[in-house]
């Protein structure tokens, strides 16, 4: 097998979501993970400006970051900070992900854009949320 081959295999099966958006923020790259994960397929996600996955009540901040970005080609996230952010699925639900980013670049060593690894962690979010809830109804009652 081919390096080329390798890597996209590899790329194609992971059960996480591998997104790469170019410097405009259009979707270049929506793999098997985050069809599973955001209920778009492929071909209905690339061409696409990344609004599709971002809620609309954040989208100004995000472009805000992502131009600034793109501008510097410095992020406010080093490589391999863990990112967690609320997302909005094709069917409008809202889950909770968590991702790291990597900068790509071109063989000039221009900004392409960002390729993000995404996993959806809303069920330990909700636990998590759960847990603090029931915390701070146990101290209340031992206050």
């Amino acid at each position: 097998m081919e390096d080329g081959q390798l890597y996209r295999v590899i790329v194609e099966g992971s059960p996480d979501a591998i997104i790469f958006g170019d410097a405009d923020g259009i979707i270049r790259l929506w793999n098997a993970g985050a069809e599973a994960m955001f209920g778009y397929r492929a071909a209905e996600a690339i061409g696409k400006s990344m609004d599709l996955i971002i809620p609309e009540r954040l989208r100004a901040r995000h472009w805000d970051g992502y131009r600034r970005t793109m501008e510097t080609g410095q992020s406010r996230y080093g490589a391999g900070d863990l990112l967690a952010v609320p997302a909005i699925t094709k069917d409008g639900r809202n889950i909770s992900i968590e991702f790291t980013i990597q900068m790509l670049r071109g063989p000039g060593g221009e900004i392409l854009g960002p390729v993000a690894v995404l996993r959806d962690v809303t069920k330990r979010f909700q636990r998590e949320k759960e847990m603090a809830k029931r915390l701070k109804e146990l101290e209340a009652k031992g206050a």
